[in-house]
């Protein structure tokens, strides 16, 4: 039997990114794109954030995120610092002009979740997450 599921969520995540692209350029936003529009949707709710924690939370590769990070960084979307408890270890945070852009980066997020779920029903939902998350669990393993 030939299975797609890995194909399949790849075309997913690069529609993805183009979609959320797309949707913040009609909100009219150039300062950053779909996937550091993640990073600060995963630092929005929190204060801070390890460089660790954020790979985890956003599934980006480290060396991919540490270079986005310093061009938000740049662009002052981002402040780093570092962690007074473990020298090794930078926290990163929201910068007080990233903030303006909250409710954007929730409007583009809603509209991205009513795109993926349309005509699917709440128990079709659920178990499509509930299966993705055990792939996600399954490739975490190794």
């Amino acid at each position: 039997m030939h299975y797609n599921g890995g194909y399949l969520i790849g075309q997913i995540s690069k529609l993805t990114n183009r979609r959320a692209n797309e949707l913040l350029k009609k909100e009219g936003v150039k300062e950053f794109n779909g996937a550091q529009g993640t990073i600060m949707y995963v630092l929005m709710d929190r204060k801070q954030m390890t460089i660790k924690d954020i790979c985890k939370a956003t599934g980006l590769a480290k060396t991919s995120l540490t270079t986005m990070l310093e061009r938000m960084e740049k662009q002052g979307l981002i402040e780093k610092i570092e962690d007074e408890n473990d020298h090794r270890c930078t926290l990163v945070s929201l910068t007080e002009k990233s903030q303006k852009y909250k409710k954007v980066i929730e409007k583009v997020a809603v509209n991205m979740m009513k795109e993926y779920y349309r005509d699917m029903s709440d128990e079709e939902v659920t178990l499509f997450e509930e299966t993705l998350k055990r792939v996600l669990n399954n490739i975490e393993a190794q």
